[in-house]
């Protein structure tokens, strides 16, 4: 039997099975998106598969009834684990009036959700770190409790945006998370053509904090940082920029074909590593889930996945005047 890694990290066999169910789930959503969308049903996807593991072992790091979290547009499993149902994300997807993020207004993954703190971003990349380093500094001012957790890409990391919100948490010693998931790929730009330095993580020293790099297939591996991350935080000693080494699946978005840029060959042996399916073989090695259990996980959620789905084709559309709604000043 294998060595059970997460009773040594506090997490219960329940825990764990929840965050493979929560990976599994955002995994069969976004499958499903893709189908939609090729289908002509939903305009556009932009893929979560193969940093699930990193989302949700992050998410769970976090107190889910006070920190507040300002994901990127690929966060299905976070915003997943803070509280949206899969039928408010597949309403988002086909941009219905019921929409808890923009009521259609949006394209997909700009998650917003005040009743479960979940930020809203702008459109443009890399606008959410410096909205988190803002939450951060008003814990701060405001002597409130709470966590600020920021995710953004590798391409990202080489926005002015980062550079600013880190360097302003690092010289305030702000309570927030800065966590690249590196899937590689900017778009089609390889992280060999991104950076100088050898990793993300190497960034933090400028910036007066601790920087470190994990294996973001294993969620495991990223709850652990993330929570020390957050203890690090409300303890008052500052920011923490880590670093998840993930693999984007997929092409960047529904609108990418990313055989003009991967081969074949670098993509199987990516799959090969599907964190999905490393977490299920951890989990049977130790003895938490069998067979018969993965079974009803599985049929659990795609069940969720086709109700979500009927009931977001179903729904109504926004009325065109709501357009203009909360554009101008109203009486």
């Amino acid at each position: 039997m294998a060595q059970n890694r997460h009773q040594a990290l506090g997490l219960s066999d329940d825990t764990v099975l929840e965050m493979y169910e929560t990976m599994l789930l955002a995994r069969k959503l976004d499958e499903r998106m893709w189908l939609l969308n090729r289908a002509g049903k939903i305009p556009f996807v932009i893929s979560c598969q193969g940093q699930e593991a990193a989302q949700v072992g992050a998410a769970f790091a976090l107190d889910r009834a006070k920190d507040y979290v300002l994901p990127y547009y690929r966060d299905m499993g976070v915003v997943l684990t803070f509280g949206m149902t899969p039928r408010e994300l597949m309403l988002a997807a086909f941009a219905k009036a019921e929409d808890p993020n923009s009521g259609g207004r949006q394209m997909p993954g700009h998650f917003g959700q005040k009743k479960n703190r979940i930020v809203t971003g702008s459109s443009p990349v890399t606008t959410q770190v410096p909205h988190a380093v803002g939450f951060a500094l008003a814990a701060k001012m405001e002597k409130k409790d709470f966590v600020a957790f920021v995710t953004f890409g590798e391409g990202s990391s080489n926005q002015g945006d980062f550079h600013e919100g880190a360097n302003f948490a690092g010289v305030h010693k702000l309570p927030v998370i800065f966590m690249c998931e590196n899937n590689k790929y900017a778009i089609s730009v390889p992280i060999s053509k991104q950076l100088a330095c050898e990793k993300v993580s190497d960034r933090a020293l400028g910036y007066g904090m601790p920087g470190y790099t994990v294996d973001g297939t294993d969620p495991l591996e990223v709850y652990h940082v993330v929570k020390e991350a957050a203890d690090r935080a409300r303890r008052g000693e500052g920011p923490t920029l880590i670093e998840a080494v993930t693999y984007r699946l997929t092409s960047h978005s529904s609108d990418d074909d990313h055989r003009v840029y991967r081969t074949e060959e670098e993509l199987a042996e990516a799959r090969a590593k599907d964190p999905i399916v490393s977490f299920a073989n951890y989990l049977k090695e130790t003895g938490v889930l069998t067979d018969e259990r993965d079974e009803e996980i599985q049929a659990r959620v795609m069940k969720q996945v086709n109700e979500a789905t009927d009931y977001a084709e179903k729904a109504p559309y926004a009325e065109p005047e709501h357009a203009l709604r909360y554009v101008y000043a109203e009486e």
